[in-house]
This record gives structure tokens, sequence and C-alpha cells, in this order.
């Protein structure tokens, strides 16, 4: 070694690869496996043979995904091992089970197929999600943007009742149309009041937790407190009084109680919020006829009266009777008639799944559902300080939520709502804020991992 620092020729230290990133590697590499069975079992059941356009519904998902895992080596090393290659098998399953329902649509004759729009979109997403990993060092910075993040919120929550601008689809405004592209803006604005929420609630803890008048032995905080607390109530019960969307609105709101327990230890701001989303919902399901009849159609879905195909029962009873078909193991990809239940590549791609998947192949699903959760909250403990714990803890529930609502809602466990199942349901807009989500986390955990390596 002295030799060759006398002579100039000292070695180049190799940069170590940590071993998160080759377990990532190999894992998705299971993953581009398991999708490539996926497409090929759909097109030799559907098809009896195996065409070329494979590679178009395979080949992008999977160059993508290595993009990402390559920017993962470069830009965030430290960063989970198992967000990334869950959410490729989520987004992948998705992209074969709508490529399965497009196949019989067009058999029928059908010209509104969603397959090539979920690839492209897929595409789009996850470019997003390699764009916030490069760009943002450093998720701290977003604290300083609190209320820019609430405005932003706000405003793309509500940005569908603009008039001209905003679209009714089955009933609900909840798009925007900008030409011949559509787009849901509440999407993006659950990542903004998330921002917000978490920024907010450490900044006002101790006030919301201990500052304030004392009733009944119970700390009631300032009105000063409580104003944000109140705009956000109010903006949920906007969107299920002018937008019809009981599923966002409940979203929301559930969000916001979460992380306010989380930051403040209270269960007295769950019970009480509990009590003015319950309250909200039961005066609306009296006044209001979207609401009335989404109840009807959860307690008496063979009623008569509320059997019309998209919306009402007759939905919800066909993707009962799909999963019950599937069985314990299901049908097999390409082996049921999921086409069937209407919207069943958005709203009830979960029974399409079912019944082709079958009891087991849901509880696949769930557990994927369940890891990935797991592991954003893992990420927002393993941080030092309360804002990076409250955004991991934030972005995780919205993904708990928006499963339990979607899959609650076609298992007849809670009404039925009109959200779509996070990476598996088409959609652009679902699949841009999910894959951003992804891609906070992987940032989160980057930055917890190399933190606790410089203690």
């Amino acid at each position: 070694m002295v030799s060759a620092i006398l002579t100039g020729t000292v070695p180049k230290v190799m940069r170590v690869v940590p071993r998160s990133r080759n377990i990532e590697a190999l894992l998705l590499f299971f993953v581009f496996g398991i999708n490539a069975y996926e497409l090929a079992q759909i097109q030799l059941s559907t098809l009896e043979v195996l065409r070329p356009d494979f590679w178009f519904y395979w080949l992008p998902l999977t160059l993508a995904a290595l993009v990402v895992h390559a920017i993962l080596r470069r830009k965030a090393s430290e960063a989970d091992s198992l967000i990334l290659p869950l959410g490729v098998f989520l987004n992948g399953l998705g992209l074969a089970e709508i490529y399965r329902l497009d196949i019989a649509k067009a058999a029928s004759g059908a010209t509104d197929l969603f397959a090539v729009r979920q690839v492209i979109w897929t595409v789009f997403a996850i470019a997003a999600c390699a764009a916030v990993i490069w760009y943002v060092t450093s998720h701290l910075f977003l604290r300083r943007y609190i209320f820019v993040a609430m405005v932003a919120g706000i405003g793309l929550l509500l940005l569908p009742m603009v008039p001209f601008l905003g679209q009714n689809i089955n009933g609900a405004q909840l798009w925007i149309a900008i030409g011949p592209l559509s787009f849901q803006p509440g999407e993006l604005a659950k990542i903004a009041l998330i921002i917000f929420f978490a920024g907010y609630l450490v900044n006002r803890k101790d006030s919301l937790a201990m500052v304030g008048r004392k009733v009944l032995g119970v700390h009631i905080p300032r009105a000063r407190e409580l104003g944000p607390i109140l705009v956000i109530w109010l903006a949920s019960l906007a969107v299920l009084v002018l937008q019809r969307d009981l599923g966002t609105s409940l979203l929301y709101f559930g969000l916001f109680l979460v992380m306010i327990y989380v930051a403040t230890g209270r269960a007295l701001y769950v019970v009480v919020g509990l009590g003015m989303f319950g309250t909200g919902a039961l005066v609306a399901s009296q006044v209001m006829d979207y609401v009335a009849g989404r109840f009807g159609a959860w307690l008496d879905p063979f009623s008569t009266e509320r059997y019309d195909a998209i919306g009402g029962s007759y939905q919800l009873v066909q993707g009962l009777f799909g999963m019950s078909h599937g069985g314990l193991l299901g049908t097999g990809l390409g082996g049921g008639v999921p086409q069937l239940v209407p919207l069943a590549e958005s709203d009830f791609i979960i029974a399409a799944l079912g019944e082709e998947l079958g009891l087991a192949g849901m509880f696949v699903i769930l557990a994927a559902y369940l890891l990935l959760v797991y592991r954003g909250v893992r990420i927002g403990f393993t941080h030092s300080d309360d804002f990076s714990k409250l955004l991991a803890v934030g972005l995780s529930f919205v993904i708990a939520l928006q499963t339990f609502i979607v899959i609650g809602g076609v298992t007849r466990v809670v009404p039925l709502t009109g959200l779509t199942t996070p990476l598996l349901a088409a959609g652009g807009s679902s699949l841009l804020a999910n894959w951003m989500i992804i891609g906070l986390l992987l940032r989160l955990s980057d930055t917890a991992s190399r933190n606790r390596g410089d203690a």
C-alpha cells in the first residue's frame, strides 16, 4: 500500500451496493416472472395462442420498474427493498386483469377498452415516482409549505365544481376534462392534504393535546387551533354534498382522524370526529337520494327498486355472484366471466380477480396490501422527527383506508363508495397518485436508514 501511494497508483475504492438493493433486484425479477405468467395464462385461456402484443403489456412495466431500481441504487441506496416489488406486483396484476376484460369485451364488439391506456398511464405514473426519488433529496423541505399544501389540496378537491371544466360521470362530479383528457384531481389532493396534516399537527400538537379550556375534565383546544380542522371537515362535507362522492369524503376525514390521533395520542378526537362524520352521513342519507340509494343497495341488494345496472345493487350482486363462482381456488385467469359485472375494470376489479383467483388469490392480494402498509408505517416509526413519522403514517394509511373502503364495498362490509383499488384498478389519476406515494415512501425510508447510520 505504501509503495502504491509513493508511485501514485492508489487503487480506487469500490462503492459498496447495500444488500437491500440486491434483495430488491431479486424480488423484482420474481415479480416480472409472475406478471409474464399472468399475461401468458390469459392469452392461452382466451385466445389459445401467445400473441406478440404480450410484449406490449409486459415490457413497459418491466423496463419502467428497472429504471426506478437503477435510480434507487444511485439516489436512494438505503431505501426499503420491498415497497417497489409490491407496487409492481399489484400494478402488473391489475393490468393483466384489465387486459383480460378487454379481450372479452372486444369479442362482444365493445370499443371502450382500457388496457392500452392503462399501460401508458403506468409508464407515466412510474416516471413520476422516479422523478420524486430523483428530485426530492429530502422530504423535510415540504414542512415549509404546509399551508400552501392545504390550499392546493382543497383547491384540487373542489376543482371539478368549476363550470366548463368539471365532468359528471355516472352521477359523480369528480373529474375535470381538458380536451380529450379527463383527470380526477382529488387523487393528487390526498397527497397535498397529507403534507398539510403532517406539518400542521406537528406545529400544533401540544396545543391540540394540552392547551385550552377544560370541560368535564377534558381539554378543549382553542378556536384558532380548531379552525383548519373545521375547514377540512367542511371540505369533506362539500365533497359529499356537491360532488356526490361518499368514498372520497370518508377517505379524507378518516385520514385526518388517524393522523391527529397519532400526533396527539388523544382518542377524544377520533370519537368526536367519528361522531361528526356519522351525524353528517346520517343526515345525508335522509335528505340526499344518492346517499340513501347507496345505503339501500348495501342493506337490501336484491330489492327490485334498486336493481339498476350501474351504481345500484345489480352491480353489487353480480360481483358477489362472480366471487362465489370463483370459490376457493378460482376459475383461473381467463377462465371466468368477470365482464358480466359493470365497471369490472375499475370499481369492481376486486370482484373480477376474486372470481378468477378465488379466495386464495384474494388472500394473496390482501397480504400484499398489508405488507405494503406495514412497511410504510414501519418507515414512519424509524424516523426520529415527528413530521417524518406523520408523513409516512399518513401516506401508508391512505392506501390502507382506500383499500378497505373499496374491498369492503365489493364484499358488502360497508356501502359502495365508487373509489378505485390502489394500483389495481383502471384509472390514470389513481395510478399517478399512488406511485407518487410509493416514491415518497422510498425517499422517507432512505432518509431514515441514513439517519440511523449517522447516529
